[in-house]
């Protein structure tokens, strides 16, 4: 099974109580792309850079397996570049800059080696991009994951609904799928959404864990509890990585195995937040993974005694 992502490639600068970046390797399609590399290694991505991107960086997704020929590299033009920084609860932050250079007319091109990809992953663009690349595959893939924001709901929000049409997992925080649902029960909320479309809907509650939504049924995974957070940047993107590399390697789309993919993905983004960008990421290794899965079994593995006679 192969997976392609759809998403930026990019560069942040970032201020968090713990300290500060200069210039530094980020974007959606980053963080998702190594974070499935763990587990998938049949993968792809479409996206675009300008010539300021360090071609060391593209040296190391190649070498993580990742395709490039859907890469756009813009000659004479800068990537897109993202400042911000957080307030001490770490949960909300000011953007300083947004300069969107390449990606303010990005244009996705499907290579023909891609076609016939099995699992998409279209990252946070605009619900107009992640509609054109559906529409550029020859073969509707097996799986489509969507992420958006509230942005998007707010001055594209017709064309949000025709996206969530044709996509079978969404995958939003709390607060967007309240906007995007009208109701504050995530459950009334849940049901509301996946009546607009796709069919799995996974709502991120940050340090709180995820909710999963399928058929009839709800699962809940935690959130680990860890002594420091240096940076939750791309950790939303890194769990979205976590949970299709996963899945599309399982490529076993049930109620169980989606579970474990969350769990997965939810381990992975407790991995991003430890270091300042894709850093603590990048060095990873598979014993490493499998503590941190283990350590979220862990969590909410246990007996019940019984308790009426």
């Amino acid at each position: 099974m192969s997976l392609l992502t759809v998403g930026s490639v990019a560069f942040d600068a970032i201020e968090t109580p713990f300290g500060k970046t200069d210039k530094i390797v980020g974007g959606a399609g980053t963080y998702i792309a190594i974070a499935a590399s763990y587990f998938q290694e049949n993968q792809k991505i479409v996206s675009v850079v300008g010539e300021d991107f360090p071609e060391t960086t593209l040296d190391d997704l190649r070498e993580r397996g990742v395709d490039l020929k859907g890469l756009q590299v813009k000659a004479g033009e800068k990537t897109f570049f993202w400042a911000g920084r957080y307030h001490n609860d770490m949960n909300s932050r000011d953007t300083l800059i947004t300069e969107l250079n390449v990606l303010e007319n990005f244009d996705p091109v499907i290579p023909e080696s891609y076609q016939g990809v099995e699992y998409l992953m279209l990252g946070n663009l605009s619900p107009q991009v992640q509609r054109s690349v559906i529409e550029r595959l020859n073969t509707r893939p097996k799986l489509i994951a969507m992420d958006t924001m509230n942005f998007w709901m707010d001055i594209a929000m017709e064309e949000l609904e025709k996206t969530l049409k044709m996509v079978d997992v969404l995958i939003i925080n709390d607060e967007e799928a309240r906007q995007l649902s009208k109701e504050y029960s995530l459950v009334k909320a849940a049901k509301i959404i996946r009546g607009m479309g796709p069919k799995i809907l996974i709502i991120k509650k940050g340090e709180h864990g995820a909710l999963l939504f399928f058929e009839d049924k709800v699962f809940f995974a935690p959130a680990l509890p860890l002594e420091d957070v240096f940076d939750p940047t791309g950790a939303g993107d890194t769990f979205a990585g976590g949970f299709m590399g996963y899945l599309s390697s399982s490529d076993e789309i049930t109620f169980d195995n989606l579970k474990r993919a969350i769990i997965v993905g939810s381990a992975m983004a407790s991995f991003c937040v430890e270091k300042f960008g894709t850093e603590r990421l990048e060095t990873l290794t598979e014993r490493e993974i499998e503590d941190r899965v283990q350590k979220f079994v862990d969590l909410v593995n246990f007996d019940m005694v019984q308790t009426v006679s």
